[in-house]
């Protein structure tokens, strides 16, 4: 990056400081989310380029000074070393970003090919996600929900959102979660303990801001029902879920979770927004597919992305060729590794395109 565009980058983070100083900014909720996590993505690299220049400095110093002792020259060695580190780090935190990873997301996860053992599935990789939201202090609302006979889900919604203005967001680390999940055990329907091979498809979006696509209402047709529970009995009494069908795509999305209509139906309008701007993503990044193919896939639905041996206690992701015999603590939310394997699949990637 030339030297004009980092001094951009410095000089906006220095503005940002300033403004979340103010108390007026932060009656705006909203404002003040966005500004800390634009500041939180550029302290990285503010602290990088401090690191590099205070090691350059002390470099020349220490060279200026070696021929007199010997002690400086060790450490002009040292330094010589340390320095080609720091600016690989910094080149890295400069790379271009994917320009959702601040965002929070929906996610659905939807019981495939398996019946009753996919359904059951499907809410055991629902409490993968939980459980990790946790460990990460993010916040999960479940928007929407129909429940299989035997107590997994044939889908589910939810949203989850990072608590802290100023982390990163929650579709840097899931945004790897979207695609098919296969499962190999022996379901809880088998009489012969015979294992079987069944599937869960997980889609994920970033959630889009208010204004980022909007939605035609003459586009929209909007039914209302009675929520429901496991066998299709009903929870309520008044008619408050509410389901909304995009005519021009044909995308259905129903929301039941929330105490009334109105609320269920802003939030299931939500929900259509992030699949609307996906597939919108989707169509353009199809279009490149001659000219980059990415090695991590982050929107084809139709890949099997995952496997979970319950036989041999391991997970596979065969996008990056990861494999560990930790399946249960992976199930309990210990996801750190498979994500942290993704994601630095996604930065040489992109370092490799920088060098093209």
């Amino acid at each position: 990056m030339e030297s004009d565009s980092l001094r951009s980058l410095l000089d906006e983070h220095a503005e940002l400081e300033q403004q979340l100083a103010e108390p007026s900014v932060h009656a705006d909720q909203d404002r003040a989310r966005k500004l800390g996590r634009r500041y939180a993505e550029l302290t990285p690299v503010v602290k990088a380029v401090a690191e590099l220049e205070a090691a350059r400095a002390d470099l020349a110093a220490a060279r200026e000074l070696g021929s007199e002792d010997s002690a400086f020259a060790a450490e002009a060695q040292e330094l010589a070393e340390q320095v080609p580190v720091l600016e690989a780090r910094l080149t890295e935190l400069l790379l271009p970003r994917d320009p959702h990873d601040s965002s929070d997301v929906l996610m659905e996860v939807k019981s495939g090919e398996g019946g009753e053992e996919s359904a059951l599935f499907a809410g055991d990789l629902l409490r993968m996600y939980l459980r990790y939201a946790e460990q990460m202090n993010w916040k999960v609302e479940v928007l929407g929900s129909t429940e299989s006979d035997l107590g997994g889900y044939k889908d589910v919604t939810i949203s989850i959102k990072g608590r802290d203005a100023t982390a990163a967001g929650v579709w840097a680390r899931m945004k790897f979660e979207g695609g098919v999940h296969r499962v190999q055990r022996v379901p809880a329907t088998e009489s012969q303990g015979r294992i079987h091979t069944s599937a869960v498809g997980v889609l994920i979006y970033p959630e889009p801001e208010e204004v980022e696509v909007e939605v035609d209402p003459n586009d929209l047709r909007i039914d209302v029902f009675r929520s429901s529970g496991p066998g299709g009995q009903s929870v309520n009494t008044t008619d408050s879920a509410v389901r909304v069908t995009h005519l021009p795509t044909g995308i259905v999305v129903s929301c039941q979770n929330e105490k009334s209509q109105i609320q269920n139906r802003a939030r299931a309008i939500q929900v259509l927004q992030a699949r609307l701007q996906a597939m919108a993503e989707e169509e353009a990044a199809a279009k490149q597919a001659d000219t980059r193919r990415s090695q991590v896939r982050t929107v084809d639905r139709s890949e099997r992305v995952r496997t979970y041996n319950f036989p041999e206690n391991r997970i596979s992701d065969h996008r990056v060729n990861y494999k560990a015999y930790n399946l249960d603590q992976v199930l309990d939310g210990e996801l750190d590794a498979v994500l942290d394997a993704l994601a630095a699949a996604e930065r040489e990637e992109r370092l490799a395109e920088q060098t093209v």
